[in-house]
């Protein structure tokens, strides 16, 4: 018996050659755009000191500092996608990483918290075209049977990113000003720039058809109108104001019509008909619940490892390195495992796991061991390892190598949409939450601190600073209040996670035949025709 000839390489044999230093270059590219997003958590604090210390930024004007990146992140991912397949993904990776480092640069540099916000939306310009640039030019350096361990290598540094964020931006606030935690980035752009120049071979999508101009504005004024709405629910505590309500409404409007428009047109940017794809669709919303499940909570772990156990920013992001060692170890070997399960027992488990570590948050108190909090962010950072990697592979290989960017586009959107939803409906639990337990207790404050101090926990400390000896009745009350609204969050948070294991269990593939692994190219495509 003749055994049949090993399928030619698609990847030129000098490219072959140096893929695992590209990889390298990739992550580099990547752990910027995602540490900074983490890095400024812990700057935040700092940033609304009065001058000289800091900018005097309002609580408002902190939070648009997040925002303006999140909104233009989120809005220009999907058309960044298409503008890479299209041009040339690795011009699309040195023009964003310049940008990128020019808005570092400039951000350092704010002179009023104004200038922080424009800056921070134009590094989110940079960073848009940056990240689906890196999955894309990865799915094309690495032959198939690569593609999982080199995806798995890529989600575990994301969650590294995620985890040294803080842990820098601790380091960087104890020696430097607080513009260092932008600073950082310019260095590291410049050798990404070089090595990228050196190293990365540029590819593109051979038939990229006609541009699609109204598809392109339909998507992004959707995803900015979206993104805004959930935005400033959260930052109002209420969902069911006029304008929250129009906003987003208005959102989904436009979204629709851009479907609508793409299943229509002969040269759609999207084509809807890989959403007819179960196992493509059950993915994207795996990615987006376990996002909105993850960031909601991690947004409020920061507040209770510092206004309620007291640690410094330096000391929360230490506490926070067991999710990015389980991220490190187990995402590059997720695969392993799908071999064994298959895609539908590894992401269900996962999801199920991180339902567990999130109503085991639903437990802790002021005094809880803090090595049950290390455990159990060990447990959500293997969780994550186990949906991500999978996912990130079903995404990657449903479509075709030359739509690599327009799939690590959409995953991206769906990723920060999801996490976007997860820290405003979450946020608003548990402001809302945080809000009814504290008012009963606010009644010896004048009217006029009563409603600021029942804004967050930091508000209440805050307000019982300035009242000296007679405020220190309300740290109590205020940290059983927050504890009791970190509880309802946590489990909203579990729940999440478990209607995002059904939807997996539903509808991902089970484990292959032997059979069946014969023909991996076909397999997921052929289901979306």
């Amino acid at each position: 018996m003749t055994t049949p000839p090993a399928p030619a390489s698609r990847i030129p044999e000098a490219v072959h050659r140096r893929r695992w230093a590209i990889l390298g270059v990739l992550m580099l590219s990547l752990l910027i755009v995602v540490l900074d997003n983490s890095i400024l958590n812990v700057a935040i604090k700092t940033i609304s000191t009065p001058a000289p210390t800091g900018l005097g930024a309002t609580q408002s004007q902190i939070e648009w500092a997040i925002n303006s990146y999140t909104l233009v992140f989120a809005g220009l991912l999907f058309t960044s996608g298409l503008i890479g397949d299209r041009l040339g993904r690795k011009k699309v990776l040195l023009g964003g990483l310049v940008v990128f480092g020019v808005g570092s640069a400039l951000a350092a540099e704010s002179g009023s918290p104004a200038q922080l916000i424009a800056y921070r939306a134009l590094m989110a310009l940079g960073a848009a075209f940056v990240m689906p640039a890196t999955l894309a030019v990865l799915m094309n350096v690495f032959e198939r049977e690569e593609q999982p361990k080199a995806i798995g290598i890529w989600a575990g540094g994301v969650g590294l990113a995620i985890a040294i964020g803080p842990i820098t931006g601790g380091a960087l606030l104890d020696h430097f000003w607080w513009g260092s935690v932008f600073l950082i980035n310019v260095p590291i752009v410049i050798l990404a720039v070089v090595l990228m120049v050196w190293l990365v071979p540029d590819s593109r999508d051979p038939r990229p058809g006609r541009l699609d101009p109204v598809g392109v504005v339909l998507s992004v004024v959707g995803l900015v109108l979206l993104v805004y709405g959930i935005i400033k629910g959260g930052e109002l505590a209420d969902f069911t104001g006029t304008a929250v309500l129009a906003t987003i409404a208005a959102g989904l409007v436009v979204l629709t019509a851009f479907v609508v428009y793409e299943k229509r047109s002969d040269h759609p940017s999207l084509d809807v008909g890989y959403f007819r794809n179960k196992v493509f669709s059950a993915a994207m919303s795996a990615i987006a619940l376990v996002f909105f499940a993850l960031m909601g909570v991690t947004f409020f772990s920061v507040f209770y490892t510092q206004s309620v156990r007291g640690y410094s920013p330096l000391q929360s992001g230490l506490l926070l390195l067991p999710l990015a060692v389980a991220q490190l170890i187990f995402a590059p070997r997720a695969r392993l495992l799908v071999d064994r399960f298959g895609n539908k027992a590894t992401t269900t488990a996962g999801l199920v796991l991180i339902a567990v570590t999130l109503t085991i948050f639903a437990t802790y108190r002021t005094d809880t061991p803090i090595w049950l909090l290390e455990v159990n962010f060990f447990l959500m950072g293997t969780g994550m390892a186990h949906i991500m990697t999978p996912t990130s592979v079903v995404i990657m290989q449903a479509l075709p190598r030359e739509k690599a960017g327009s799939a690590s586009a959409l995953s991206n959107t769906f990723r920060q949409v999801g996490g976007a939803l997860g820290i405003a409906v979450l946020g608003s639990v548990l402001s809302t939450s945080y809000r009814n337990g504290i008012e009963g207790k606010l009644g010896l404050l004048p009217p006029a601190l009563r409603h600021t101090a029942g804004e967050s926990i930091e508000a209440t400390l805050g307000v019982a600073g300035r009242l000296g000896p007679r405020g220190k009745a309300l740290v109590g009350p205020a940290n059983d209040a927050f504890l009791h609204a970190m509880h309802v969050t946590a489990l909203c948070g579990a729940g999440v996670a478990l209607i995002g294991a059904v939807v997996v269990a539903l509808f991902l593939p089970g484990r292959p035949s032997a059979g069946r692994r014969q023909k991996p190219e076909q397999e997921l495509v052929g289901a979306a025709d």
